[in-house]
């Protein structure tokens, strides 16, 4: 249960009163006929999605066939990039994505750049999606109270480490978007095609050494350090950017995750039971943010939109190069 904003903060989120803070949770999937749920999967659902539920402790955030696997002579696609608001937590605490937001301005940056890429085809730009597209999920592992979940709450027989663990994973579409994307894909002339999405989610900050420095690792060779007094106890709130490779029937073939920005969490405002929101300052600064790590210094958004492209179809052209050569 969410407590109302506070006034004088008003892009904090608080959270449960008198326990530790907790980590927005998904609304619940609900299957109809559940009595059919074992032999058959519903929208929503993470059953028979084509990529089992995989625990990641450190980047790279994939999981599904290796990308040498899912490289092949057939051409490949991609939907226009998207935005789902609520993704981790109520929409309301999501910066809003209609025309004229800092998150519409984004997507129209990132869909005119993955054309300009060329290693994929456009796919869907002229049909209205129907239904509800398959869900990457990516973020902290919840506990049966709903808080964020370290190694040694996990009931198995693995020796516990007392880190993170953070979650991947993807829901099924519904038919009716099945049915809207196979003749897109038809149209395209291609068998699989991407499909990307901007969210927000729930990443846990790490202590990186004795002094108690702190960092979030937000996706593949980016780690972002936070201040000294950040909370190891309450999770970052972050946007990123998840993608699929999807089959024909919208089954993914490979999922992943890179992370755009993370919104630090002060001690002293942590210690009230809030968290730091998105906003869409925070969005409108991503769009021209850059990785100083990286040669070039291409864009945030640009080097996690083309990571994401490499890794999921085990394309080479376009992109990023690792920071020190690597």
């Amino acid at each position: 249960m969410h407590l109302p904003l506070a006034s004088r903060a008003p892009f904090t989120r608080l959270l449960t009163a008198g326990r530790p803070p907790r980590a927005p949770r998904r609304p619940p999937r609900v299957c109809l006929g559940g009595l059919l749920l074992v032999a058959s999967a519903c929208a929503g659902s993470t059953l028979r999605s084509g990529v089992g539920d995989t625990i990641l402790e450190r980047p790279p955030y994939y999981a599904g066939s290796g990308a040498r696997d899912t490289a092949d002579s057939a051409r490949v696609g991609h939907f226009p990039v998207g935005y789902q608001r609520g993704s981790a937590q109520e929409p309301i605490f999501d910066p809003a994505g209609d025309p004229g937001t800092p998150v519409a301005a984004l997507l129209a940056d990132m869909n005119a750049y993955l054309d300009s890429l060329g290693a994929t085809r456009p796919v869907g730009e002229r049909r209205a999606p129907a239904g509800t597209p398959p869900d990457v999920q990516f973020g902290c592992v919840t506990d049966p109270t709903g808080d964020c979940a370290v190694d040694d709450d996990a009931d198995d027989d693995a020796p516990d480490t007392g880190k993170p663990r953070q979650r991947l994973a993807v829901a099924r579409p519904s038919g009716e978007w099945v049915a809207w994307a196979r003749p897109a894909l038809d149209s395209a002339g291609v068998a699989r095609a991407l499909l990307f999405t901007v969210e927000v989610g729930q990443y846990m900050p790490r202590q990186t050494n004795l002094r108690g420095s702190k960092a979030v690792e937000l996706g593949t060779g980016y780690v972002v350090p936070l201040p000294w007094l950040t909370s190891l106890e309450t999770p970052v709130t972050v946007l990123q950017l998840t993608g699929a490779l999807l089959d024909r029937d919208g089954r993914a073939v490979r999922i992943g995750a890179e992370g755009l920005l993370a919104q630090r969490t002060r001690l002293t405002v942590s210690a009230l039971g809030a968290q730091r929101l998105i906003t869409d300052e925070d969005v409108e600064q991503l769009r021209t943010s850059r990785r100083d790590d990286l040669p070039g210094r291409p864009l945030v958004w640009q080097a996690a939109l083309r990571e994401l492209v490499s890794r999921l179809t085990g394309a080479t052209a376009g992109t990023t190069p690792r920071a020190g050569g690597r």
